[in-house]
């Protein structure tokens, strides 16, 4: 192999770093693995962000795998979106089998295998200490941009946000937004005009329809308390792993915007209490998007603008943010610019597209004088990737065909009383899984559209006396309509009729004759 010494030559110093890092894999060149060297990549640029992109089945999900419990052994948590449901496995260790062995032979690295320490997280019903966040917590230009509200609307918000704060109204859930938005509409319409200025009732029945179109996708269940703690991330074990949070969200591709409600809400959680940090030795926190496309694919301007600032800023906090996608065409390339660690699975090229789309995959890679990139890109097997990662300096690191180290843990879903074990041992499960209903502005409106309504129907009354004149004596009041025909003379000849009827019915079915009929009897034997 001619070119092998200047490759590695080239390589080995790139992939070596003086700080601490993780191993992904050993390079290979020319279908031959090299054990010269291993492919690394430094802890100190994690919080510059990356990519795992990849066709399906292609391993996306097991590069995933390693590098969250690679982080964990280092002692950096990650938070995990397991939207397939196929991370669960990551808490216990993996099995030994002949395929594993003859990989690492290959890499010259050897294997053991290894559990890490998991904490289970749910949006919705699924097993797991349930996420929530307050309205009030999410502010009201916040609130407005998932609702994708016009700027006339959001003023709305802007107000209600306002006046529930002005007259301590808590605004919990999504049913204390309905009622605020109901009381300026009717009960507490001129006092909101006189203090705040006029609302247009149809800019209230436009919020309205689009709170109830979130409700719809799940979000009364994610709105309430008690809140999450963004803490509760970061947690070591006793021996010093960081702790992997796995939030289930099988459910959440028929609930885009429920998943984008809760992306915006905890990345602007994280980034207003997380202190700066500046450049740190290893990340704070690494966050993985699984199958990012649908957030991206579902998401308004707003959404869009929100993740590009939050990416560029939140690095300071020593945070990290990978997106684990199909193709990286699927990531606007505001967002992709921004991406420091790009790992990439085979493509596949069935059409016309598919080429277009492998080209342009190919251009965002650095380049090189050793592999033909488009090509590659479609030869990749299971396990292997191309790299392009950041040095220690921030200075991009040479292209190279990587064949990945297998993940230590399982690689398969855990069975539900295996994630049973493991939820009963947690330490943060009892206090998310309480319900916290409060007194807000629900229950302390609706008393007092109550005793609106009450005060109401009390003067309608009053007015309604005043208006009558004086009582009518009650020494002979004047009967009514009904009274009138229960006394009249066809009344009373009906009645009798009806009473005759009824009689000579009932003595008949007891068979017996009545007065009547034996009368008639005896006047017909006379005739």
């Amino acid at each position: 192999m001619a070119n092998k010494n200047k490759f590695l030559t080239e390589i080995t110093p790139a992939y070596t770093f003086k700080g601490d890092s993780i191993i992904l894999g050993a390079p290979k060149l020319d279908g031959q693995v090299l054990t010269d060297t291993f492919i690394r990549v430094p802890l100190k640029t994690l919080n510059r962000h990356g990519l795992i992109a990849g066709a399906t089945g292609t391993g996306k999900t097991k590069t995933l795998q390693i590098i969250i419990e690679q982080l964990s052994a280092k002692g950096i948590p990650s938070l995990v979106m397991d939207i397939k449901g196929d991370l669960s496995g990551v808490a216990v260790p993996g099995d030994v089998n002949p395929k594993i062995e003859e990989r690492h032979q290959l890499i010259g690295l050897p294997f053991s295998a290894a559990g890490s320490p998991v904490e289970f997280l749910s949006l919705s019903n699924d097993s797991g200490s349930r996420l929530r966040a307050t309205v009030t917590e999410f502010g009201p230009i916040l609130f407005s941009k998932i609702l994708e509200l016009n700027d006339t609307q959001a003023g709305v918000v802007s107000l209600i946000f306002k006046f529930c704060d002005d007259n301590s109204l808590p605004l919990l859930d999504l049913k204390d937004v309905k009622k605020a938005l109901n009381y300026i509409s009717n009960e507490g319409k001129n006092a909101i005009q006189a203090e705040y200025g006029a609302i247009s009732s149809v800019s209230v029945g436009t919020i309205l329809r689009k709170i109830i179109e979130l409700e719809q996708q799940g979000a009364d269940l994610f709105f309430g308390e008690r809140s999450f703690d963004v803490d509760d991330l970061i947690r070591m074990d006793e021996e010093g792993r960081g702790y992997i949070s796995i939030l289930r969200v099988t459910d959440i591709q028929d609930k885009p915007k429920l998943f984008s409600t809760f992306m915006l809400q905890l990345l602007a959680e994280i980034y207003s209490i997380f202190p700066e940090e500046g450049d740190m030795e290893q990340p704070k926190l690494v966050i993985f998007i699984d199958e990012a496309h649908l957030i991206f694919n579902e998401a308004s301007r707003a959404l869009l603008n929100q993740i590009e600032t939050i990416i560029k800023l939140i690095r300071s906090k020593g945070v990290g943010i990978f997106f684990v996608t199909q193709n990286p065409t699927d990531v606007p390339d505001a967002v992709l610019s921004q991406l420091g660690l790009k790992i990439q699975h085979a493509l596949r090229a069935f059409t016309a597209k598919d080429r277009k789309a492998i080209k342009l995959t190919a251009e965002n890679y650095p380049l090189t004088e050793y592999y033909a990139v488009d090509q590659l890109l479609t030869e990749l097997g299971i396990g292997e990737s191309i790299i392009a990662a950041l040095d220690e300096k921030g200075v991009p690191t040479p292209l190279v065909h990587c064949f990945l180290r297998a993940p230590q843990s399982r690689m398969d879903v855990l069975a539900q009383g295996e994630i049973n074990q493991i939820l009963q041992r947690s330490r943060i499960r009892a206090k998310y899984d309480e319900v916290i209903n409060r007194e807000s502005a629900h229950e302390i409106l609706s008393g007092k559209i109550e005793s609106a309504q009450s005060d109401e129907i009390q003067k309608k009354l009053q007015e309604q006396q005043e208006s009558s004149g004086p009582p009518v004596s009650r020494g002979r009041l004047e009967k009514s309509t009904f009274e009138k025909v229960l006394d009249s003379q066809v009344t009373k000849q009906i009645g009798r009729t009806l009473a005759s009827s009824l009689t000579r019915g009932l003595l008949g079915v007891l068979g017996l004759k009545s007065t009547a009929s034996r009368s008639t009897s005896k006047k017909t034997s006379w005739w």
